[in-house]
């Protein structure tokens, strides 16, 4: 879209047709209505003010009419000033220059100019406005004339023409054919507007680990402006629909450098056009003289010519450019060097060279010699010198040679200084330098060496060359002897001449890329790129009206610019280029086997001696004469002028051989012949001798004599002609009788040597030539005789004419043969059909390029044949019927001879004659009638030419079907021909005549034929399906579509399953560009057009569908090829065509889903580390690839074709031509020595030869900037499949809400596969950010039935991923799994209104989660930390329970606030409850915090038992939800137990397995179990829950299912903990057990596992006597309180745990134990210190650095324990207490004094008492647990020694009273008695009791007790005592004989330790 702003002035003074002026009025008003434009009309003049958009071609009328599409082309083929182009279109489709055209006139007088904003007026060139005009006079019509150029635009060679030509209609085809404008089919090879490339967005594709999106945010923060922008970084909305799709269509990354022109060449067959006639891409060097200056100084004219020579051959090879340099002070000043001449050279060579001669005036006898411009003194002219020369100079005209040099071209010597040695290849080497830069052109300065001169570069591509090195000469010369080895050289000349040598590139003047208005077309601009939007500037000069002075610049699309100086441009190859300019005539073009293409007649006469006996001054004039009558009679005005812009002359005169006998010349005259060349023509030469002496008048040269040349007997000649001299003229010369009276110089001697050189386009040398054209005018004007065997002679000895002269007149010939078929009798017709074809065959095969089809036949084909203007009745109908006749006689088996097998190797020609003569037809039919903005109509044959066509076509088939069984190649170069027959067909006639044409082919070639049979019918369809306008096309039928589109889906789909594996890909690919082709059409990018086009190739899916297998059984890249089609096709379809696709069956509705999948599949992106890279075809072996280099695989396979082209390309700077030889080298900038390009090709080349190849090395050979572009490619096209996919689920899902479809609705497969395909994959940033949106609606739509268990997979999945997701360290990312979890609860509390189903689900897949993710990662100490993975999915998990930012995540994500909300239809009460979601996410987070611990504690689990243990245990509460988790981490956490001989613990981990599966068991019912069985289990493992819910049955998931709880395995637990209980000697436990296990047996009848259970109950009730009535107290364990201090214990530290540890472990044996495992995670700056004792320790006041461990024996506490006493405990063996043995309490008892000594006296030890509340009961599934509770008691020295007395005392009773229990009496333990007797009254002095009075009862320490104190404590010695006494009385009952002195010490030491008593209690003697 422009904007544009400004007026256009149409000058007053024109008249208008009435027609045109109503037109134009009519037009106004639509503009106005249309645009709102200001357009008033006035009789003055027509005035356009406007200040609005342009949207005039996007009215649909205009656009679509053969001249809206001119129009558009125009407007961004060709950027001119804007206002000047709307008013020219304006009036162009107001039908204004239909009028004018019609009338003969143009509005050429309108001078328009554009009023700019700063009000300066630029005038707009006449040239552009004719440009345009027409361009579009012609629209409308298929046919584009391109004029004629004659050879020197400066001359008008008609004068000579004019004569009456009637009488040779040859000659008047000969004419016509190179004077009538060509006519070039602008349709026939197709035209193709691409819309410009989408800007491809690097894809983020995201790991857990990565987080691009932001790093890519910072750096365009860093990098706001960016200043190198790659070329899919152009930024373009053309085409684009991302505000309708998701994203971009697939097939824009599958095919991002689709080229259309590509494609379509790699069509067998496939036709190219040629290159202009005039232009075969020859080498353009322009010469301009700039200066010609002397030390001596310039005061007179020189004079100069310079054509190009060959120095090894002494050939010329073109002809003379004059130039002359004037003094300054002459009257015209102006140096005519601004003339520039153009010479043409068909490939450089070094012995090409530029010849330059200077001539001066004759020099004066007398007067100054030349030798004044050689002379070294003195330097310059004399006064007096110069006055002579300047006078003499002007009133001499004749010259003389002066000076020469040869110049060479292309030396590879020279260097350039500032581009280094150059290329022995680069043609100009040193000449012409080439841009590096993109924006202009620099100006660089070199040198060339020249003779020690130098040369510098000029601004622009032109260089200037200053030659020295001119070489005097004394006398005349000729040009032979110039190169003579013996000619002596003479002193140079001291001065310089200047030349500017400029190379044009053929591109720039190429004729058939710049039209005949001037105007750039887009075949050439879009070459380069084809979205390029290619613009031309035309720069005015600045100011100046010299046309010279200004620099002209062409600026091309991709930077290139052509600069000129003045003007670059050849006329007749371009308009624009200046009058001025001279194109030198090659002569080579008479000798090339070449067409004429322009109308050459010219002779170029070159003198070259005179020998005379005496010496002269010498010149001679040449003129021609028309006959020898009248000698009086002026000649012909035949000859050149020297000059520019000056008619023919009639005569012209060589130089002055000044004083020689033999005078030598060099001069060249050319002359202009007439066009009827008769015997009386001839040459005359007069002879003069002039006196240069100086006299009072100009010197007159005197007559010496005649010499006479006829040119019909001579003209052919081309060695020399020696003639003789006359001395006087006479009537009729030339006759014989006249020759005899004539007089003759040197006694008639032939003393004048010259030579003549042809160079004519009428006048064949060719004898048979000629005949066939005097033949052809008799037979034209009817002189022949009627039977016509003369000419019938004359026809068939063109076969026998050289190659040469054959081809040189080949469209003369051909014209002439066309004729004569057309309107001559049916012999005259085959004969110059078979002529025809012989001289065809032979072009072909003598085609020096060897292409299929030759470039002259071609050519003539495009531009020449014209169908003879119109003037004649069209050729086609006698072409066709003379073809047809021959083919029906071949067919009904008549003998036609070889000639049909040629006529078959040239169909193609002959078919696109036909064509060419219909459309021609057509065109002149419907010019004048056709209305405004319609087409072309189609043409109507008749019936008669119509059936013979069909016969004809039919015959061909049957050729091409016959032949391909042979396996003959000609039989598929024949069927292109006639596809590309039918397709040209298309654009001419009826449409559905031309399906009766394919029809009768698919006929022929129906079903699956053989291979080569099919692959010429593949061949066919790709050729006529690249119609342009194929989507147009009609059905068959008048109800149906597109008849072709069906054709071609059959047949490719018929392919498909063909047996040849090779025709597969081929199907494929030309589906693929077919559809590349319609979606990049700028024609088709409004969405109704697109649809049309899905809709057309939509049946081609539903084939698909209907048979799966011949899919399946394709390639992947033939696969990638059909699914990217299809995904195109359903992209582009509406929502009402899709939903019919889905009606059809379940089964084809899932089919087509798994198509989808399969998108998903292929196109997947995966980065160099998640697989291979590349692969080769399915079907090929690992070890075998494709022929070409497989770059990826993911892509288009073109895209490996350009990728590999890519990598040989050569790396040119922008900005420099295409063809360049200089600038063909490699930049400095890629082939560092750090990125060597020439070994990455090298590498390319090496593996594209499978030595060594992998697809990875060949990605890796790849220029970066081309890697990063295929890397952009395959993630845009990963993208781009996945949202589209997305969209159609969502699509799918809208539909299926209103049952509105075939599916499946109980599980809704087709959704859940796609959501599971599309998780499981690597997808970019893009997807999940379009994803959850439509994750939203679908599970709102569909939640009940994707929650349901039918779905438990996919809900699995679901959740798996999304937690996968959580850990993504990419914000974006994982705020949007956050939601997704949010949606599944949601949706739980919808339909289930709780989560405990969810939160069994989401358990599940964390766990499989946490095998995936690295929860840890290693610390710079080599220690293991928590990972980033972890905590971001910690930190996940707390936001989905996060009430208050889940808004904002919303809002972020793009779902509506209210998506939370769960309301039920008919309620208003919102189901959804945050406080439930805290509790699944604190079980989740548990469950992580476990799995982390885990991974954390992995290096020291195998040294430190007790944290591996807690690490199960953990895992396993964490996992409770699920049963199959819980149970699997308690079985981990048995074995682990197993391993430290924890039997008792191990037993408790077998038992809660068992209470797992009984709670289950009970939860349903379905067990002999009830609640009071699993209380009973509870008793011995606590763990066991008490709560029996249905959350076991909710666990029924995919591998985790409540259906593995059962009875049997219940019991089997419960016997493994029996045996484990067995073991640890915990016998009441195992009793427990067996009577859970009993029931089970008695349901089952099982009676003797019954017998077995009752039998383990007798042993077990046994063991249990056993143990009570053993004389040593059972102790089943010892447990140890162990406190940690330090930062280096982690989650340990100022934590204190209670131990468990087997009954044999000592203090010593923990201590040791825990130092070992410590000491090994302290670090050089931490140390390890055990705490010797058990006090009560300040973690603050600890040292830093150091570790503390705490390690005190503690005793477990009775349930009914009075732990206030201050009695000294002794474990009681009561049974009643002692049963259970379940313990979670634990005491122990710490001695201190108030002084801070740790021991003292028993007057001050004080006891502390600390008894510890854990957080569960031992024996536990664990070895320790931690400490919860602790609470402290003091007891005072006296309290203490009281306890101590008492414990005694209580201890002697309990001995006493208790009964013994293996006999049942009461009589008390003999042994325990003893003993403890023993350590009572047989003591030492000062100890025990004794120590006690004397520490209380004695001295100080009594008067501090309090009176309370005193009594307990003398009641308590007394107690003591007594007891004592009686348990010595019980003593001497049980003793025997042996035990009597052991009896009386006891006796004594009672009665010593009264009496020490009695000291301090008196009162004890009488208590005794």
């Amino acid at each position: 879209m422009m904007r544009y702003g400004g007026r256009v002035e149409l000058k007053p003074g024109t008249v208008l047709p009435n027609r045109s002026r109503q037109l134009r009025f009519d037009w106004n008003c639509k503009i106005q209505l249309r645009l709102s434009l200001d357009m008033p009309c006035t009789q003055s003049g027509i005035h356009f003010t406007f200040n609005s958009e342009l949207y005039l071609t996007h009215d649909r009328q205009v656009k679509n009419s053969t001249k809206g599409k001119v129009l558009i082309r125009a407007l961004y083929g060709v950027k001119v000033q804007t206002i000047f182009v709307y008013c020219i279109l304006a009036v162009a489709f107001s039908g204004f220059f239909r009028a004018c055209n019609a009338i003969g006139t143009a509005p050429l007088e309108f001078e328009l100019k554009v009023q700019a904003s700063d009000t300066e007026h630029f005038p707009l060139s006449a040239c552009a406005f004719i440009a345009i005009y027409k361009e579009l006079s012609a629209t409308g019509h298929r046919f584009r004339r391109v004029p004629h150029q004659s050879f020197d635009a400066n001359m008008e060679l008609d004068p000579l023409l004019n004569e009456n030509l009637e009488q040779w209609p040859h000659l008047i085809e000969l004419v016509e054919c190179y004077k009538t404008d060509w006519v070039k089919d602008e349709n026939k090879y197709g035209h193709y507007e691409g819309i410009a490339p989408i800007s491809f967005q690097s894809q983020t594709f995201e790991g857990p680990d990565t987080d691009m999106e932001t790093e890519m945010h910072l750096a365009s923060i860093r990098h706001s402006k960016v200043e190198d922008a790659v070329d899919d970084d152009i930024p373009s909305t053309t085409g684009r629909q991302s505000s309708e799709h998701f994203g971009e269509s697939p097939l824009y990354a599958y095919e991002p450098a689709f080229d259309w022109e590509n494609e379509r060449s790699r069509i067998f067959g496939q036709r190219t056009p040629e290159i202009h006639p005039t232009q075969y891409g020859r080498l353009k060097i322009s010469v301009r003289v700039l200066s010609l200056l002397f030390q001596a100084g310039l005061v007179e004219p020189f004079y100069g010519t310079i054509c190009l020579y060959n120095r090894e051959r002494r050939e010329k090879l073109s002809e003379d450019f004059y130039f002359d340099v004037l003094p300054a002070d002459m009257q015209d000043a102006r140096l005519s060097s601004e003339r520039r001449c153009i010479f043409s050279l068909d490939a450089p060579s070094a012995s090409v060279c530029l010849m330059i001669q200077l001539e001066k005036p004759v020099t004066e006898e007398g007067g100054v010699t030349p030798s004044v411009y050689s002379r070294k003194e003195p330097v310059h002219l004399t006064e007096r010198e110069k006055q002579k020369l300047q006078v003499w100079s002007r009133i001499m005209p004749y010259r003389e040679a002066f000076a020469w040099a040869i110049v060479p071209l292309f030396d590879n010597g020279i260097a350039a200084a500032s581009g280094g040695a150059t290329s022995p290849s680069s043609p100009l080497a040193a000449s012409i330098s080439g841009s590096s830069s993109i924006d202009s052109v620099a100006e660089a300065i070199a040198k060339v060496t020249l003779d020690g001169k130098l040369a510098q570069f000029s601004s622009g591509s032109s260089v200037i060359l200053e030659i020295s090195n001119l070489n005097k000469v004394k006398e005349s010369y000729t040009e032979d002897s110039l190169q003579d080895p013996k000619r002596k050289v003479h002193k140079p000349v001291r001065g310089v001449l200047r030349l500017e040598i400029e190379k044009l590139q053929a591109a720039r003047v190429d004729l058939d890329s710049i039209s005949d208005s001037g105007s750039v077309m887009n075949e050439v601009i879009d070459s380069g790129d084809r979205f390029s939007n290619p613009t031309l500037t035309k720069c005015l000069s600045n100011g100046s009206d010299d046309s010279h002075s200004g620099n002209c610049k062409w600026s091309f699309p991709d930077g290139q610019e052509a600069h000129r100086n003045g003007s670059n441009v050849v006329p007749g190859n371009n308009p624009n280029s200046t009058a001025d300019d001279f194109q030198a005539f090659d002569f080579r073009t008479m000798t090339r086997s070449e067409p004429f293409s322009q109308l050459l007649h010219f002779l170029y006469v070159y003198p070259l001696t005179v020998s005379l006996n005496r010496k002269r001054n010498l010149f001679i004039r040449i003129e021609l004469r028309k006959d020898d009558a009248d000698i009086r009679r002026q000649p012909l005005e035949a000859m050149y002028p020297r000059g520019a812009g000056i008619s023919l002359q009639r005569w012209a005169h060589t130089q002055v051989a000044v004083g020689a006998r033999v005078g030598c010349y060099h001069d060249e005259i050319k002359l202009c012949l007439p066009a009827i060349l008769t015997p009386q023509h001839h040459l005359l030469f007069t002879f003069f001798h002039i006196d240069l002496q100086t006299k009072l008048e100009a010197p007159k040269p005197a007559v010496i004599g005649y010499a006479a040349l006829p040119l019909s007997t001579h003209i052919q000649l081309r060695s020399e002609i020696s003639l003789s001299i006359m001395r006087e003229l006479s009537p009729h010369y030339l006759q014989d009788c006249a020759k005899e009276r004539l007089d003759y110089l040197e006694d008639g001697k032939a003393v004048f040597r010259l030579r003549l050189r042809l160079c004519s386009a009428l006048y064949p040398i060719n004898e048979r030539i000629r005949d066939f054209f005097l033949e052809y005018d008799r037979h034209t004007l009817r002189t022949s005789p009627p039977w016509g065997s003369e000419l019938l002679e004359a026809i068939n000895s063109l076969k026998n004419v050289e190659s040469t002269g054959l081809i040189q007149f080949l469209q003369p010939i051909l014209n002439m043969l066309l004729h004569l078929i057309g309107d001559g009798g049916e012999t005259l017709q085959v004969a110059a059909f078979r002529a025809m074809v012989n001289i065809l065959t032979r072009v072909q095969q003598e085609s020096s390029d060897g292409a299929e089809r030759n470039r002259f036949l071609v050519n003539y084909v495009d531009y020449a044949f014209d169908d003879f203007g119109g003037r004649q009745p069209p050729v086609y109908p006698g072409l066709s019927t003379v073809w047809g006749s021959l083919a029906r006689s071949k067919a009904k088996g008549y003998r036609v001879g070889p000639v049909y097998d040629d006529v078959l190797a040239m169909a193609w020609f002959f078919l696109e004659l036909i064509v060419k003569s219909m459309a021609l037809e057509q065109t002149r039919l419907f010019y004048h009638t056709l209305p405004l903005g319609e087409d072309v109509p189609p043409l109507q044959l008749k019936e008669g030419v119509f059936r013979c066509i069909m016969q004809l076509y039919d015959c061909l088939l049957t050729e091409v079907h016959e032949r391909c069984k042979k396996g003959l190649g000609l039989a598929k170069h024949l069927n292109s021909s006639l596809a590309f027959f039918c397709y040209d067909l298309l654009s001419i006639i009826e449409p559905r005549q031309v399906f009766e044409l394919v029809s009768l082919y698919m006929d022929k070639f129906s079903g699956v034929c053989q291979s080569v049979l099919h692959d010429c019918k593949l061949t066919f369809l790709q050729i006529i399906c690249d119609h342009d306008l194929f989507v147009e096309m009609p059905g068959r039928d008048p109800s149906d579509r597109n008849y072709l589109s069906s054709v071609l889906i059959q047949e490719l789909f018929l392919t498909w399953d063909h047996d040849d594996l090779v025709l597969r890909p081929k199907a494929a690919r030309m589906l693929v560009v077919l559809m590349c082709k319609h979606e990049f059409d700028a024609r088709y990018q409004k969405d109704e057009d697109k649809l049309y086009i899905a809709q057309l190739y939509f049946p081609l899916i539903g084939q698909i569908l209907d048979e799966m297998p011949v899919f399946y059984t394709l390639g992947a890249v033939e696969k990638r090829e059909v699914l990217v089609v299809i995904m195109q096709i359903i992209r582009n379809l509406d929502d009402v065509s899709l939903v019919k696709a889905w009606q059809q069956s379940i089964a084809r509705t899932r089919l087509f889903f798994k198509l989808l999948e399969e998108c998903l599949i292929l196109f997947e992106h995966r980065k160099p580390t998640d697989g291979t890279l590349m692969g080769c075809s399915s079907r090929s072996p690992d070890g075998e690839g494709p022929i070409s280099p497989k770059y990826t695989d993911r892509l288009s396979p073109a895209m490996n074709n350009y990728l590999s082209e890519a990598s040989r390309q050569e790396v040119r700077p922008q900005g420099t031509p295409e063809n360049g030889y200089l600038w063909q080298r490699v930049s400095p900038q890629i082939s560092s020595p750090s990125q060597p390009y020439s070994l990455r090709e090298a590498l390319a080349q090496a593996q594209s030869s499978r030595i060594g190849a992998s697809s990875r090395a060949l990605r890796e050979s790849l220029h970066p900037v081309l890697r990063q572009k295929l890397e952009l490619w395959e993630e845009n096209l990963s993208a781009s499949v996945s949202l589209l996919v997305l969209e159609i689920t969502e699509k799918f899902s809208t539909a299926a809400a209103s049952h509105s479809i075939a599916t499946d609705y109980g599980n809704l497969d087709c959704i859940t596969s796609i959501f599971m395909s599309l998780f499981l994959r690597s997808q970019p940033l893009a997807f999940w950010k379009a994803l959850f949106p439509v994750f939203n609606s679908v599970f709102n739509l569909h939640g009940a039935t994707l929650m349901a268990r039918e779905n438990d997979r996919f809900l699995k999945q679901i959740a798996f991923n999304l937690l996968r997701l959580a850990v993504f360290r990419n914000d974006n990312i994982r705020r949007r799994a956050v939601i997704g979890l949010q949606i599944l609860v949601r949706s739980s509390f919808f339909h289930f209104m709780q989560t405990t189903r969810l939160r069994v689900m989401l358990t599940i897949t964390l766990s499989e989660l946490m095998s995936d993710v690295q929860v840890t990662q290693m610390k710079s100490d080599g220690s293991l930390e928590e990972s980033g993975e972890a905590r971001r999915l910690g930190k996940s998990l707390q936001e989905m329970a996060n009430e208050a930012s889940s808004p904002c995540i919303l809002k972020e994500c793009g779902l509506p606030e209210n998506s939370l909300i769960a309301v039920s239809d008919g309620s208003t009460e919102n189901r959804w409850s945050w406080p439930d979601v805290k509790y699944l996410s604190d079980s989740l987070l548990q469950a992580l915090d476990a799995g982390l611990e885990h991974a954390l504690l992995t290096p020291v689990m195998t040294m430190d038992r007790y944290a591996a243990a807690e690490s199960f245990y953990r895992l396993a509460m964490a996992y409770a939800p699920v049963p199959d988790l819980h149970i699997m981490w308690l079985l981990h956490l048995c074995d682990a137990h197993q391993e430290m001989q924890a039997w008792s613990e191990a037993a408790e981990c077998a038992v809660a397995v068992a209470g797992v599966i009984m709670q289950a068991l009970v939860g349903r019912n379905d067990a002999v179990w009830s609640r009071d069985h699993v209380t009973a289990l509870r008793k011995i493992c606590p763990m066991v829950s008490s709560e029996i819910t249905a959350e076991a049955s909710a666990a029924e998931v995919e591998g985790y299912g409540a259906s593995k709880l059962t009875v049997d395995s219940a019991v089997k637990y419960l016997q493994l903990a029996n045996k484990l209980f067995s073991q640890a000697e915990l016998y009441h436990f195992c009793a427990s057990i067996i009577e859970l296990i009993i029931p089970v047996y008695k349901s089952r009848r099982a009676f003797g596992q019954l017998a077995k259970c009752h039998t383990s109950l007798t042993n077990i009730y046994e063991s249990i006597l056993e143990q009570e009535s053993s004389p040593i107290p059972f102790i089943d364990a010892t447990y140890y309180r162990v406190g940690f201090y330090g930062d280096r214990f982690g989650k340990l530290d100022r934590n204190e745990y209670v131990y468990r540890e087997p009954r044999d472990v000592r203090l010593g044996d923990i201590m040791e134990k825990l130092s070992h495992i410590y000491e090994a995670r302290m670090d050089g700056d931490h140390t390890l210190h055990i705490i010797p004792d058990s006090r009560q320790v300040n973690a603050d006041e600890l040292q830093p650095g150091v570790c503390y461990l705490q390690i005190t024996a503690v005793d477990p506490v009775m349930e009914d324990e009075d732990l206030s006493s201050r009695r000294e405990r002794i474990f009681s063996l009561s049974t009643g207490s002692m049963r259970a043995r379940v313990f979670d309490r634990f005491l122990f008892d710490t001695p201190f004094t108030k002084n801070g000594k740790t021991q003292g006296g028993l007057e001050d030890q004080w006891k502390r008492r600390t008894v510890l509340q854990t957080k569960g009961s031992f024996p536990a599934l664990v070895n320790r647990i931690l400490v919860v509770k602790s609470e402290s008691l003091e007891f005072s020295p006296v309290e203490n020694a009281i306890g101590m007395i008492e414990t005694r005392t209580a201890a002697l009773r309990n001995e006493l009273e208790e009964p013994r229990s293996s006999e049942g009496d009461q009589l008390p333990r003999l042994q325990s008695l003893q003993r403890i007797l023993q350590g009572s009254v047989a003591v030492q002095v000062n100890s025990g009791v004794l120590s006690v009075c004397t520490a209380f009862l004695s001295g100080e320490p009594a008067t501090r007790l309090r009176s309370q104190e005193l009594q307990q404590l003398i009641a308590a010695l007394l107690e003591f005592m007594a007891v004592c006494k009686r348990a010595i009385r019980v003593h001497f009952r049980l003793i025997g004989e042996e035990d009597q002195d052991f009896h009386t010490q006891l006796v004594n030491g009672f009665q010593s330790l009264t009496a020490e008593l009695s000291h301090y209690i008196p009162a004890i003697l009488s208590e005794l």
